[in-house]
């Protein structure tokens, strides 16, 4: 005979709250192009219940409101449905997807004042800043330190110090070492002055974004693939090698086979594709070198015409005509 305590009980599974959580998860996501739930886990100990879920959402979207909205459904349903506690449902993004949709976005209106393309992007300067700052702090914490010595525990003077005391009252301004420790540091000063007046970073190349509010560059090694894949495409081009400099993009490629003009005219209407298709702040000037490979031959000549259907060469009816048939038996002598 049954207990009387354990009449009436109803257990609930751990696969039954994991599945209302996804079809909690689900509901929570309605008409969302991408979204959907990846898995979702379950534990169930005594009257409570955890839940983790997995999802994917679509991008652009507003991921942690969505996030939010998931979260506190998925708990109010899943502790509506069970009568478990389930205190919280951590949800973890697993992918974005774009939503695939029939119609294509309409291009971003342009910025009612568009800002000029930086030429380059700045470098925050963190060798040279960091050399600065080390030589200073060792500097003035030395000074700091024999000072301290001096005053505080009132002990003589750094040998350092003094001495370098006595070397600067014995040399003037017209010595030769003061001369050169005078330009030497002018030298850096002018440079410091340069470093921070000019970007520094000459590696990524600026690109048109169409918005104020928005930069990018692109890597130079990013350029050379792009036209070296370019390049490859193009029928009869074997080896290519590519080198992207600031002011000009030098291709170098060899032809197996094919007629060299028009492998030389395809190979640079490539490259220049590829180049407006970086929309590069600047686009740099193209040279293109094809050097025919050792197994490389000369297109052969077309072939000797041949005679058409109607009896006549293409070259002329007065020239090449074909004589007619004889006579049959039995006409005029």
């Amino acid at each position: 005979m049954t207990a009387a305590a354990q009449r009436g009980t109803t257990t609930v599974s751990e696969r039954a709250v994991r599945r209302i959580a996804e079809r909690a998860a689900t509901e929570a996501l309605p008409g969302q192009d991408g979204a959907r739930t990846a898995k979702a886990a379950a534990s169930v100990r005594g009257r409570g219940a955890r839940v983790s879920l997995g999802v994917s959402l679509p991008y652009p979207a507003p991921l942690a409101d969505t996030v939010r909205e998931l979260q506190r459904h998925v708990v109010a349903r899943t502790r509506h449905l069970t009568g478990l506690d389930v205190p919280s449902a951590p949800v973890h993004v697993t992918s974005l997807t774009a939503p695939a949709s029939a119609h294509p976005p309409a291009p971003a209106a342009a910025d009612e004042h568009p800002s000029r393309t930086p030429r380059r992007w700045w470098s925050r300067r963190r060798v040279p800043v960091a050399l600065v700052a080390a030589v200073a702090a060792v500097a003035c914490g030395a000074l700091a330190v024999d000072l301290l010595r001096v005053h505080a525990a009132h002990q003589g003077a750094g040998a350092w110090r003094t001495s370098a005391v006595h070397w600067l009252s014995g040399h003037g301004p017209g010595d030769p070492a003061v001369v050169l420790a005078g330009g030497l540091t002018a030298l850096l000063g002018l440079w410091m002055v340069v470093l921070a007046l000019t970007p520094g970073r000459r590696g990524p190349v600026t690109v048109h974004t169409g918005s104020s509010r928005l930069t990018a560059a692109v890597d130079r090694s990013a350029v050379t693939a792009l036209v070296r894949d370019a390049v490859g495409d193009v029928e009869g081009v074997t080896a290519v090698r590519v080198r992207a400099g600031r002011r000009r993009v030098t291709v170098r490629a060899g032809l197996a086979f094919g007629d060299r003009a028009l492998a030389h005219a395809a190979v640079t209407a490539a490259a220049r594709s590829a180049l407006t298709g970086c929309r590069l702040r600047r686009t740099p000037r193209l040279r293109v070198a094809l050097t025919a490979e050792p197994v490389w031959r000369p297109p052969a000549a077309e072939s000797a015409p041949e005679t058409g259907a109607s009896g006549t060469v293409p070259g002329g009816p007065e020239r090449a005509a074909v004589p007619e048939s004889p006579r049959t038996a039995g006409g005029e002598a």
